[in-house]
């Protein structure tokens, strides 16, 4: 009205402010009303998108809780930070399942373990209260080697559980490999005569390891007392040791039984025995493998094995890290006191 040169009455501008201020009224109502309703529609949205993977994470823990582990929930439809956590409870799932599973297979190899010779001391001491048997050195060794069983069971179960948590403590020191295997073949020199076998070494390359001796020299008496539980009379083993850059090798070959490949997984786990006709007592507590391996892991090396089959031998090698001329272990991680 100013614009067009009209100047208003005092009545007629009193109209136009009263109409402006209701025209604003009206706007911000429906701007305000719109915005609520638009932020209502996003957090019903957000709310629904979050709550309904949050419920099905909650009733999954629930159902973990109660020891159903192999509960899992969906990945990839609630955000990154939704999935993650999902792939993290998925991931804690598959632990504790894997964690039960040892536990129930460990309680059952032990009490595996534990019936014979219990069921032996039983037998021995219900003949001597009835009369049927009689304490002569006959009935004393009996008891003495089924309690000597019990004693080294413990022993190893004590090494492996160790082991295996990672507990296990080496003290490392230089030592040349020919040196410990001739220690090692000196120690089981006497079993293997008893059962004619041969023992050839053979060696390529030089070289020192950084290894606990105590520990390492436990590594070859086992896989040398192995080869021998599965080695005919007449037959041989032979231990070959090879330098590779920076690495040397160790392999304990026999002309034994050999293994089947469905069995080569399995042969490093607790109590595994692929034939279970042979002699308990002659195989021993079936553990002697499982601290075999986690002893070499723990000086940085692998241990494997390697079989053409049944009867045609069975081969073990050790790969553990050299030891550099200037003193610094080939692998950084093998320096110090132990390891934990």
């Amino acid at each position: 009205m100013l614009q067009a040169d009209h100047a208003p009455d005092p009545s007629e501008l009193e109209h136009v402010e009263r109409a402006f201020q209701t025209a604003s009224i009206i706007s911000l109502g429906i701007a305000i009303v719109a915005a609520a309703a638009l932020a209502l529609a996003v957090s019903w949205f957000l709310s629904r998108r979050f709550q309904e993977p949050l419920t099905r994470l909650q009733r999954a823990a629930a159902e973990v809780a109660a020891g159903r582990y192999a509960t899992r929930v969906p990945v990839g439809d609630a955000g990154p930070e939704l999935d993650a956590l999902a792939e993290s409870f998925n991931t804690l799932g598959t632990q504790l399942a894997s964690t039960e599973d040892t536990r129930r297979r460990l309680l059952s190899d032990l009490a595996h373990e534990l019936r014979t010779p219990i069921a032996t001391l039983q037998a021995y001491l219900e003949g001597l209260d009835d009369g049927v048997r009689h304490w002569d050195q006959t009935t004393r060794s009996v008891l003495g080697e089924q309690v000597t069983r019990l004693a080294r069971l413990a022993t190893d179960l004590d090494a492996v559980s160790r082991a295996e948590e990672g507990h296990l403590r080496v003290t490392l020191e230089p030592a040349i490999p020919a040196e410990l295997i001739a220690a090692a073949r000196d120690t089981v020199a006497g079993r293997f005569e008893e059962k004619h076998i041969r023992i050839d070494v053979t060696a390529t390359g030089s070289g020192q390891v950084e290894v606990d001796r105590t520990r390492f020299l436990q590594v070859l008496t086992n896989l040398l007392d192995n080869a021998r539980r599965h080695t005919p009379a007449g037959g041989t083993v032979t231990i070959d040791t090879q330098r590779e850059e920076d690495w040397i090798t160790v392999s304990v070959t026999d002309t034994g039984d050999g293994i089947p490949p469905a069995q080569l997984p399995h042969i490093f786990e607790r109590f595994y025995r692929g034939d279970a006709a042979r002699s308990r007592d002659e195989q021993g507590s079936g553990i002697g493998l499982t601290i075999s391996r986690a002893i070499v892991e723990a000086h940085g090396g692998r241990l494997d094995a390697y079989s053409h089959g049944p009867g045609r031998g069975a081969t073990f090698t050790i790969r553990i890290p050299t030891l550099a001329v200037n003193g610094e272990g080939a692998s950084s991680g093998l320096r110090g006191s132990g390891q934990g």
